[in-house]
């Protein structure tokens, strides 16, 4: 199963996988983005998620 993964050290913050995929994404304590949840959506919106990061910082890691 894919699951999105994000580089924190390349984050930057924006919000913009967060308000795509609420269910999926959240801001940890440190204000990166984070995977919490990837049932949370369908494969598509996590996509659409992973080509909206400005900075490319979201990819999808296999288990």
């Amino acid at each position: 199963m894919k699951k999105p993964w994000v580089d924190q050290e390349s984050c930057i913050s924006c919000g913009l996988c967060i308000s795509s995929c609420p269910g999926v994404f959240r801001f940890d304590s440190n204000d990166k983005s984070e995977c919490y949840d990837a049932a949370g959506a369908s494969e598509k919106d996590i996509q659409s998620a992973i080509d909206a990061c400005p900075v490319q910082c979201i990819s999808w890691e296999e288990n």
